[in-house]
């Protein structure tokens, strides 16, 4: 696997080795021991996965502490803007974010640090997206920032008439 440095500190893109023929193609998608040796020595305790149509906007989430979580995300089917806010608030990046096209042509995955929300735009017909998140999902420390938060200033790289948000993210808080 080839590890890409982002303009964040901690956020990473994992380029993965994928051998391929005429058969098909074959990649391992986590090892515990590279990306200990390679990453960070991040424990996961819980894989996610949901699938989603064009234009459906999932986020921005993260959890408070104690119970924030780093994750690892990679699309299996589709493609997506997936987006990293960094939310430590120590940081020189505070309030910055990185936003990287993960896709099943490009098997990339994308490393998140505790301290950050998520969120992805789906940018093809469907997608399915995974996730591991190295701590369990707390439903009363749960947290969001509003997608279009104009202090973000986040490109979706979608019209915003295309944007589809559950009732519950179009309520939240700006930064």
């Amino acid at each position: 696997m080839n590890i890409v440095k982002t303009e964040i500190e901690g956020v990473l893109i994992i380029e993965p080795k994928v051998f391929g023929d005429e058969r098909g193609y074959f990649f391992e998608s986590f090892s515990q021991r590279a990306f200990e040796e390679k990453v960070s020595d991040t424990v996961f305790l819980q894989d996610n996965e949901s699938k989603s149509t064009y234009g459906v906007l999932r986020g921005l989430h993260f959890q408070k502490p104690p119970f924030e979580q780093a994750k690892l995300v990679r699309v299996v089917k589709g493609k997506v803007l997936d987006i990293a806010v960094d939310l430590r608030e120590d940081s020189p990046t505070y309030g910055r974010h990185v936003a990287t096209e993960l896709s099943e042509e490009n098997k990339w995955q994308l490393f998140i640090p505790r301290g950050f929300a998520h969120g992805f735009v789906v940018l093809s017909e469907e997608v399915i997206f995974q996730y591991k998140c190295d701590n369990y999902y707390m439903p009363e420390y749960e947290g969001a920032l509003l997608w279009n938060d104009p202090q973000l200033n986040i490109d979706w790289m979608l019209p915003e008439e295309d944007i589809r948000l559950s009732e519950k993210d179009k309520k939240n808080p700006t930064l």
